[in-house]
């Protein structure tokens, strides 16, 4: 078996052995060191794998034959989803893998997907998928997975696969063989690192906030708190990456609460109070949930306050009643948070949507919003401040707190 780091290309040699030994060719005609995962547990691999199946399967304590004779499609897939990732997790951690690299459809997207989302961000992924152009949310979770559309399903090399294959191919080959390689001591690699979450319309708090920050000597990540940035932050904050986050918008937990499409599932606002790192947290865009094209907002919804956005986003004003239930869900993650911890209310607005003159002004669900919180947060320092949320003043309170948070005894 080859010990050398090389890309793994996952997929079923059954049904897609030729279109995988294309791509292992073009790959080796670059150069690049390409070692064959056989995930397919029907037919007879069309090709040889470097690493075959019975190794896949016997990962997820399974056997190819019991599963072939039970003849159970979903389990098959469940178990080759868990033992790719397992392979491809431990021999990551032999220094063996320098990049993953899947082929397939709703199977093969399941399985190579799963391998990767078991590796560390920076390390290539690519995933050629006939599910590229729709929702991948479940396939890329929180990790940096390129998802490149086959266009036609992946059946055979023709004058449309071909270019699609070889394109990717060299675009791993690209990534494995040209890492830029920064350097990872010295500035800004010293600096303790801040996670802020941000959306549009409250972006210039964030942006404000974040000059403070830097300018006394930290490195600010910020997440894009779309469902899929709020998850990301969360398990950067759960590996205990960060010395503080800067929660400014937390509007995912209201797609989660009314079912719009951003949510970031119901542990988002639980990592940092559970591991003790200091948090600063505001209620930014808890005024809105996110639904796609006017046509997605639920029947049910039709005859709520909506406003679009642009042709790709509906946005939907949050009620009184929701938002005494937002409040007091904040207030009881906090309440249990075991590092220091401060909420931020701006009284005149939420986002840029609700401030007076915009349409999503509404002063009594802020206030609903505010006394739910309060009421539910214990001991957690609730402070209102007369100000929008995105005022340069509210922005320059919150950055100041975090840095008194992260600076006390308790956070050190």
């Amino acid at each position: 078996m080859r010990r050398t780091p090389s890309v793994h290309l996952l997929a079923a040699l059954d049904t897609k052995g030729i279109e995988a030994a294309f791509v292992r060719d073009v790959l080796r005609q670059c150069g690049v060191a390409c070692t064959v995962v056989d995930c397919g547990c029907l037919a007879s691999p069309a090709i040889e794998a470097d690493i075959p199946r019975d190794a896949v399967f016997a990962a997820a304590g399974e056997s190819v034959e019991t599963l072939r004779t039970a003849g159970d499609r979903g389990t098959a897939v469940a178990a080759a989803a868990a033992g790719a990732a397992r392979v491809i997790a431990d021999r990551h951690a032999a220094g063996l893998v320098a990049g993953v690299f899947g082929l397939g459809g709703s199977a093969g997207t399941t399985i190579a997907t799963a391998a990767m989302r078991a590796l560390p961000i920076g390390l290539p992924k690519l995933m050629v998928s006939t599910l590229a152009s729709g929702q991948v949310r479940q396939y890329v979770g929180d990790k940096d997975i390129a998802m490149v559309n086959s266009i036609v399903d992946i059946a055979g090399v023709n004058r449309i696969s071909r270019p699609i294959l070889a394109n990717a191919a060299l675009a791993m080959a690209g990534m494995v063989t040209l890492s830029h390689n920064p350097p990872t001591d010295g500035p800004p690699y010293d600096k303790p690192l801040v996670a802020a979450t941000m959306f549009g319309v409250t972006t210039p708090c964030v942006q404000r906030a974040r000059e403070v920050l830097e300018m006394a000597g930290y490195e600010v990540l910020v997440f894009h708190a779309t469902g899929n940035g709020g998850r990301a932050m969360e398990a950067l904050v759960a590996e205990r990456l960060v010395a503080g986050v800067l929660d400014i918008t937390t509007t995912e937990l209201a797609d989660e609460l009314v079912g719009g499409m951003l949510s970031a599932g119901p542990d988002r606002l639980t990592a940092a109070g559970q591991r003790g790192v200091p948090q600063v947290v505001s209620v930014g865009a808890l005024d809105m949930v996110n639904f796609l094209g006017l046509a997605t907002v639920p029947e049910r919804f039709r005859s709520r306050l909506l406003y679009r956005h642009n042709a790709n986003v509906t946005l939907m004003r949050t009620t009184v009643e929701e938002n005494v239930q937002l409040g007091a869900e904040i207030g009881r993650k906090l309440a249990t948070a075991q590092g220091p911890t401060a909420v931020l209310l701006p009284q005149r607005g939420v986002s840029a949507l609700d401030r007076e003159g915009q349409p999503f002004d509404d002063p009594a669900a802020r206030q609903a919003l505010f006394s739910a919180l309060r009421s539910a947060a214990g001991s957690v320092p609730v402070e209102e401040l007369d100000l929008h949320i995105n005022d340069a003043a509210f922005a320059d309170a919150a950055a100041a707190r975090l840095l008194a948070l992260m600076k006390s005894p308790v956070a050190r």
